[in-house]
């Protein structure tokens, strides 16, 4: 690699790198808010597009399908085409997707607009982080912005329930789509002039066609499967087939990875102790993250009786807490190491969702919701962050997107399995409830609680796995923080 290439990112002056910074997390930021903005705005799409009950499901499951099945191929694509070309790209479809959405005139299109929308999000998403990742060199610099794009997502969660349910209640629920419009426009301008393109300095542009069909269509069948598993049953003919198609289509991946001469995810990668830990340990995290804003959302509306405004105003004391202990965090991983910070995040975690499961039927803010949220978002701060970092460690610069990709999917695939589970155990037990106490419905308040207690202590258990997997397979700070033989991630730079 020149000397040129070397230096052209360190020469850039700190206060440009941090503003490119703040374009791509502001990109993030909307990928992640879409995933659970339109939950408290789901009733009102059902009432204004005449949604069939069974359908409505669809306008969260064709998002969720297409940002899970692309994200890996969206990472190698990134490292092969250009991070910033498709970067761009990806925002632009997201912002027409965007548009579309919130001008939808029917069940048909919106959920066709959400499945564009989920493919843009799967362009954005890895493009953005391997853009951080060959921006900022490996160490304190590069914890410092996964700091900024851990509290990101650790908080765009619950920041899409609380603008979710502002502007739904506000204007209409068209405007949790056009409130992307705008923000999207900025960061199309504002692109070309912060964000240098690179791409990996390869000897080679191949795609690897037959592994990105086989990863792609095994990861979409697998979110599909799951999310349709919560309605169809679990061992219900078609849920088996589906699901017995994914694993076949990604083990093909495996085999085609192994003997592709330019693999779309080199399974070398996952020699790096750190990354393979933080990646297990993150599918298991956004399974008890995504599933425990589903629940609660559920248990303050349906039990507790919450608007739409108000519910989302109640997430304001986690998504505050994340946003200032990301801060923290970085430090605290930059200082002691990700093997320490991650399981100590995640314990935190298993500890709110705990008092999640102990929650009664005529519970109050203050005193049952607000000190389980404190303690959910220092620990989703604590665990976010160094699992991003432990992610992208010792990571060569032209694996960066693929690197990016993989930690995107981990997360994105967890979530789609924790909803399921999670739904899934509420559902079965608030029937339990049901036919064990005369009387009640499945509609009544200590039914569905008794439900989403059964299905936090199995979130907590999920988190308490994370903690054990990220405490055994990530590597002690002094190995995993190579000085000799790790290689800079030094992007190879293109002038537009």
């Amino acid at each position: 690699m020149s000397a040129a290439a070397a230096t052209a990112d360190t020469s850039r002056p700190d206060n440009r790198r941090w503003i490119a910074l703040a374009v791509i997390v502001v990109a993030q930021f909307m990928v992640v808010l879409d995933v659970a903005i339109v939950n408290v705005a789901l009733p009102s799409i059902k009432t204004d597009l005449h949604f069939s009950e069974q359908n409505l499901q669809w306008v969260i499951t064709a998002y969720s399908i297409l940002f899970g099945g692309f994200l890996l191929l969206g990472g190698r694509l990134a490292d092969l085409l250009g991070r910033r070309r498709l970067f761009i790209a990806g925002i632009a479809l997201f912002t027409v997707s965007s548009l579309l959405d919130g001008l939808a005139w029917s069940e048909g299109s919106l959920i066709a607009f959400r499945g564009l929308q989920g493919l843009g999000a799967a362009l954005v998403s890895p493009a953005a982080l391997s853009i951080l990742t060959t921006t900022f060199a490996e160490g304190r610099e590069r914890n410092r912005a996964l700091g900024i794009w851990g509290a990101v997502s650790g908080s765009g969660a619950a920041a899409g329930v609380l603008l979710g349910g502002a502007l739904t209640s506000a204007f209409s629920w068209s405007w949790i789509f056009f409130v992307n419009v705008p923000v999207g426009v900025l960061v199309l301008v504002l692109s070309p002039l912060l964000l240098r393109e690179s791409r990996a300095n390869l000897t080679h542009r191949y795609l690897d066609a037959s592994g990105a069909v086989a990863i792609t269509g095994g990861l979409m069948l697998l979110v599909y499967a799951l999310t349709r598993a919560t309605t169809h049953g679990w061992v219900s003919g078609s849920t088996i087939a589906l699901l017995a198609a994914s694993a076949a289509l990604i083990a093909g991946f495996v085999v085609i990875e192994l003997r592709s001469r330019a693999p779309l995810l080199p399974l070398g990668i996952f020699r790096l102790r750190t990354l393979t830990g933080s990646n297990v340990s993150g599918l298991l995290l956004s399974g008890a993250l995504f599933s425990q804003f589903f629940l609660l959302t559920l248990y303050m509306q349906q039990v507790l009786h919450y608007s739409a405004i108000k519910t989302g105003v109640a997430y304001v004391g986690i998504t505050l807490t994340v946003i200032v202990f990301s801060a923290v965090a970085q430090s605290l991983t930059t200082r002691v190491g990700v093997r320490i910070v991650l399981p100590f995040g995640m314990v935190l975690s298993a500890v709110a969702l705990v008092l999640y499961a102990r929650l009664p039927v005529h519970g109050h803010y203050f005193t049952d919701l607000f000190p389980a949220f404190i303690i959910g978002g220092l620990g989703l701060a604590l665990a976010f962050v160094p699992m991003s970092i432990g992610a992208l460690t010792g990571v060569r610069a032209d694996e960066a997107g693929v690197a990016s990709g993989l930690i995107n999917t981990s997360q994105q695939v967890g979530g789609a399995i924790g909803v399921a589970v999670a739904s899934t155990i509420a559902a079965t037990y608030t029937s339990h409830y049901v036919n064990s106490h005369p009387g009640n419905t499945a509609a009544s308040g200590a039914a569905l609680t008794h439900g989403f207690t059964i299905a936090f202590w199995v979130l907590a258990a999920i988190a308490l796995a994370g903690a054990v997997v990220a405490a055994v397979l990530i590597e002690p700070r002094s190995r995993a923080e190579r000085t000799d033989d790790a290689v800079v991630p030094v992007p190879h730079f293109e002038e537009a």
